[in-house]
């Protein structure tokens, strides 16, 4: 059936179907209306209110003439897919980011959204999965706007069956409504699309001026001086920045992971402190959770706060001056290690690395751990080997950014550490690799999901710790989360803070640390500060500068 034809849905709505055409037309307006946009709410009694604009529309359908009835049909419509695709949304990003959905600065995420699903169920699922969502919203509009163009075409009889039964229901609604606003009831009536509608409206708004303000900030900025002598407390030292993948503050103080982590932590300290480093760690609020690491990079080696794609691709195309290029300016050779970038990364030229090594410039040889290319040992081995190593030779000094995903989702299957010395190519790991469920295995228990990620965060941290240990000589280490994991880890409502520890054999260095809020050890003080991480490198600039 053509359903755009109102010949057609004459045809079909002058015989005695019009109970299915208003079946269908509630159904997916009530569903629109009152489905929710949180993934905490999903309960009964959130379902059982009535939306006055459902009523409300319906009769405009009924009683407009034709060509307003269609123009309402149409709007009707388009709302109505716009609540349903705002909404699944609003879920998705909610479990993922613990925010809404943006769709001004949202919707370039859609290729990053891709990348993880196929990842963790693989792409021929995600194909499914991505098409069958698509498939069945475009099935549901399709029918609403069928249904809300046959009732503009009701039979005399229906028509006034059809309009004495909204105009009741539409009473009724405003009634309940009047009533639980005097007397404090559960809702049971609403009128809430235009105001949802409204805010969506006015969020972006605001990101729109939120981006101009943030253009100002880069004006502001670019441009800073060469300074060779900033960082002189730590002249002729390696300084190491790495990030670990989804280690968050909850990996320390969320009881179902606390007693991994901890322990961890208080073994990693007692042999750093046995083979003379001395350490200090504090909370640093990043700008993202449960994905978008390049955000917390940026944010941190900028000193600008980078909340979202738009302000990256900005900060990206500015004269902002990063920590990298300031290290490069001051004589370090600057590299970045970044085992997880696999395409083409222009977003490299903004930081001012001397050297790149992505993932096909590691020699990686071993197979996959599903999305993780390869084991954060094998990334630190080859940072030493490809890195280090050729720039001692030289007699110059490192500033090394590295991204470790071993901790990054579906965290299956989990690394373990084996010798350094039996690391070569890679393949060593080829068992590893292929041990443990697929993801669609372990996702499909949720219990199993956050054993599995506080599993490879100790794996992550024990990797760090043994790497300093056994090959960090007088370098200056810098390690933290680059965010918290998604709320299905997590909880709803978690802090966006993540540790961040400093360890060197210069006990001086650290003490600077302490002076600035960090607390002596690997584990932060419960109520320390949480500078975001565009304050903390101010931090990390004013701890190097001394001499």
């Amino acid at each position: 059936m053509n359903v755009l034809s109102p010949h057609s849905v004459h045809q079909h709505t002058s015989g005695a179907k019009a109970w299915r055409v208003i079946l269908v037309f509630l159904s997916i307006g009530l569903a629109a209306c009152t489905m929710p946009d949180s993934p905490g709410d999903f309960y009964l009694s959130r379902f059982l209110r009535l939306p006055l604009e459902v009523p409300l529309v319906a009769l405009g359908l009924l009683l407009l003439p034709q060509r307003l009835a269609i123009a309402l049909a149409a709007g009707a419509t388009i709302s109505a897919f716009a609540l349903l695709f705002l909404k699944l949304a609003d879920v998705g990003v909610i479990s993922v980011f613990q925010r809404r959905f943006n769709p001004y600065l949202d919707i370039k995420m859609i290729g990053d959204g891709w990348n993880l699903l196929s990842g963790t169920i693989g792409v021929p699922g995600a194909a499914l999965a991505v098409a069958g969502v698509g498939a069945a919203l475009a099935g549901v509009m399709a029918s609403f706007w069928w249904a809300s163009m046959s009732m503009t075409l009701f039979a005399q009889g229906a028509r006034r069956l059809a309009i004495r039964g909204f105009l009741l229901a539409l009473v009724a609604g405003s009634v309940l409504w009047t009533l639980q606003a005097q007397v404090g009831m559960r809702p049971l009536a609403d009128a809430r699309v235009a105001s949802y509608l409204g805010d969506r409206l006015a969020l972006v708004v605001h990101s729109v001026a939120d981006i101009r303000a943030f253009e100002g900030e880069l004006l502001a900025e670019a441009g800073a001086e060469d300074q060779t002598e900033l960082f002189a407390g730590i002249r002729d030292r390696d300084v190491i920045l790495i990030f670990i993948e989804s280690y968050g503050r909850s990996a320390i103080e969320d009881p179902r992971y606390g007693g991994l982590i901890q322990p961890r932590l208080d073994g990693i300290e007692l042999r750093l402190r046995q083979a003379g480093f001395a350490s200090a760690s504090g909370w640093t609020r990043s700008p993202t959770v449960g994905g978008l690491s390049w955000l917390a990079h940026g944010t941190l080696l900028s000193g600008l706060w980078v909340d979202s794609q738009a302000r990256y691709d900005m900060l990206m195309a500015s004269g902002q001056v990063s920590l990298n290029r300031m290290f490069l300016q001051a004589g370090w050779l600057t590299a970045a290690v970044m085992p997880a970038i696999t395409m083409d990364w222009p977003e490299a030229a903004y930081y001012g690395y001397e050297k790149i090594f992505a993932f096909k410039d590691l020699g990686y040889s071993g197979k996959p751990f599903n999305w993780v290319t390869m084991p954060d040992q094998y990334t630190l081995s080859a940072f030493d080997r490809l890195v280090r190593r050729p720039a001692q030779a030289e007699g110059r000094a490192v500033m090394a950014e590295i991204a470790l995903i071993s901790s990054h989702a579906p965290w299956t299957p989990v690394a373990t550490l084996i010798d350094w010395e039996d690391v070569g190519d890679g393949t060593v790991f080829n068992a590893q690799a292929e041990s443990g469920d697929p993801p669609a295995v372990v996702w499909a228990d949720h219990a199993r999901v956050r054993r599995q990620y506080v599993r490879t965060v100790d794996y992550a941290l024990e990797t760090v710790g043994d790497y300093i240990l056994r090959f960090g000589g007088d370098a200056v280490f810098i390690f933290l989360g680059d965010h918290q994991p998604a709320a299905l880890v997590t909880g709803e409502g978690a802090s966006r803070s993540v540790p961040i520890h400093v360890v060197s054999r210069d006990r001086a260095l650290v003490e600077r640390f302490i002076a600035e809020g960090f607390d002596a050890g690997m584990t932060p003080a419960a109520e320390g500060p949480e500078p975001s991480m565009a304050e903390m490198r101010s931090v990390l600039i004013r701890a190097f500068g001394q001499r």
